[in-house]
């Protein structure tokens, strides 16, 4: 669940296709989740401080899910609606206490350079980073059967996955690594080889490359297989759900286009691919 200080997003938020009554809890939940990831990610503070300061945040939502009188007073504007919309929407809290934990433990990795051992882990803390959007949403559409629940996990995965790939040269310098070692490990590499300023031979760009092809493949698989559940969402809902995955599929292409160079350039969607999305989107329906 990290983002750049430009705060852009692959998880469309509140949008004009979200139905109005929905908007409002909606909101309410990005808010939460984007300012623990400020705290988390953002401004100078020391680990130790965000930890602290994530902590607290955490007791404010135990706080405002069994209590809920009153604004935090160091977050009125996340924990006021927020416990309004835990009550009257009976928001799992076990789900915005995962975010927390991805949070946490971002913080954690970052600061002592911890590198995931294989892609498995990275599948866990999707778990915790990613899937809980996708599940806090179908709960507000009364959706509840485990398979249904298994394909928003399977969508959600695979963005946080593209995020991450599409996301190497603004990473990389921050000392955020999420390339698997035994991933690089098979293909003969390591992460010095994606570092910036390296120039790495022509043999070992080649296997940089068939690398984030094979993560990127993994990750539109998973979106694949995720994206029966577009034709069970109801309304508009679905047609964002749509737009959602083909977003994902859209960004994977271009970095197709770019010889899945994604540690020197950074794909991303613009005003020329909403006609492709639209038409795609359509054809799933």
């Amino acid at each position: 669940m990290k983002t750049g200080v430009a705060h852009e997003e692959n998880f469309p938020v509140a949008s004009w296709l979200c139905p109005p009554h929905l908007r409002p809890v909606i909101a309410a939940i990005y808010w939460f989740a984007r300012t623990a990831d400020d705290i988390a990610d953002e401004g100078d503070a020391p680990a130790p401080q965000r930890l602290a300061d994530l902590a607290t945040y955490r007791q404010a939502l135990v706080h405002a899910a069994h209590q809920p009188v009153g604004p935090h007073p160091r977050w009125p504007d996340v924990f006021a609606p927020l416990a309004q919309h835990i009550q009257a929407h009976g928001l799992p809290l076990n789900l915005l206490l995962d975010l927390l934990s991805a949070f946490e433990q971002d913080v954690h990795r970052t600061a002592s350079g911890q590198f995931y051992a294989h892609h498995g882990k990275l599948l866990d803390y999707c778990r915790l980073s990613a899937n809980p959007v996708g599940r806090l949403l179908l709960h507000l559409y009364g959706i509840t059967d485990p398979e249904l629940l298994a394909q928003s996990d399977a969508i959600c995965t695979a963005l946080q996955l593209i995020n991450f790939w599409q996301d190497l040269s603004r990473d990389l310098p921050r000392q955020r690594h999420y390339l698997p070692l035994a991933e690089l490990k098979a293909a003969g590499l390591t992460h010095a080889d994606f570092a910036p300023g390296a120039t790495p031979s022509e043999n070992t760009q080649r296997a940089m490359e068939e690398l984030i092809a094979h993560l990127l493949y993994q990750a539109s698989d998973s979106m694949q297989k995720g994206s029966k559940l577009c034709r069970q969402v109801p309304g508009r809902a679905g047609w964002e759900l749509r737009l959602v995955v083909q977003g994902g599929l859209r960004i994977a292409d271009k970095a197709r286009a770019l010889q899945h160079r994604t540690w020197q350039h950074r794909p991303k969607l613009g005003v020329a691919d909403v006609p492709l999305l639209l038409w795609r989107a359509w054809r799933m329906a």
